[in-house]
């Protein structure tokens, strides 16, 4: 992976201490090339896990993180955030993706790594919780697993035994244009496959997603970035 040049310089023991699956950062280094990232900005990293990429963000843009999950304890993510040395800039939030406590028009951007499509395939989230928090002009950006090509024919071939009723929330970059573009409240920049999304898929500590991926013969399964700014 020598293409992820900020993401190698980080410690690799440190990385798989508080990865939850995959290794977040490839996704979020691609995502940010793409992004227009300025120091002091305030972003909104929504479900953050154990703050790795907000701790990222921080160092590497200077922009102030609100750290945002459901399943991470708080606390512990600013034990985290402290140690790594960024408290001035990362904000622990424990939160709901539905119940978020900020004012609206308060971000400059969003970015939401492996964690949106566990809520934002509603049709309401965009325009009912999410838009709204961010300045018109603001980008949102997430990555998400996803497909190469909508599913028409089933479970696609290979991976039925690995298959789990949460991944019918996996969908092609084309989709996820559509669902965000049909609101007009967003104009989306970029959708395209992660590049080498299985290499990255496989870095995760579960066994389970190594033999997805080597199950997936139709090569049906990817990594989706999409990258929209609000009007």
């Amino acid at each position: 992976m020598d293409r992820f040049k900020r993401v190698n310089n980080y410690d690799q023991k440190w990385i798989d201490e508080n990865r939850m699956g995959p290794n977040p950062l490839y996704g979020l280094e691609d995502l940010t090339n793409q992004m227009d990232l300025k120091e002091g900005m305030r972003v909104l990293d929504l479900g953050c896990g154990k703050a790795m990429t907000s701790i990222f963000l921080a160092k590497e843009f200077g922009v102030e993180v609100w750290a945002t999950d459901l399943w991470i304890d708080q606390t512990e993510n600013w034990e985290r955030i402290k140690e790594a040395g960024v408290e001035d800039k990362v904000f622990p939030i424990k939160g709901e993706a539905h119940q978020l406590p900020y004012a609206e028009g308060f971000f400059d951007a969003v970015v939401s790594i492996d964690a949106y499509h566990y809520f934002g395939t509603n049709e309401l989230y965009l325009p009912w919780y999410l838009h709204k928090l961010v300045k018109p002009g603001g980008e949102i950006g997430i990555v998400v697993p996803g497909l190469t090509r909508e599913l028409k024919g089933g479970i696609p071939k290979g991976v039925e035994e690995y298959w789990a009723n949460d991944m019918f929330t996996f969908h092609s970059g084309e989709w996820w244009k559509n669902h965000w573009s049909k609101t007009g409240l967003v104009e989306v920049q970029l959708v395209r496959d992660i590049e080498d999304s299985k290499e990255i898929w496989k870095t995760s500590q579960f066994e389970i997603d190594e033999k997805l991926m080597e199950a997936d013969v139709e090569d049906c399964l990817t990594f989706v970035m999409v990258l929209a700014n609000k009007r």
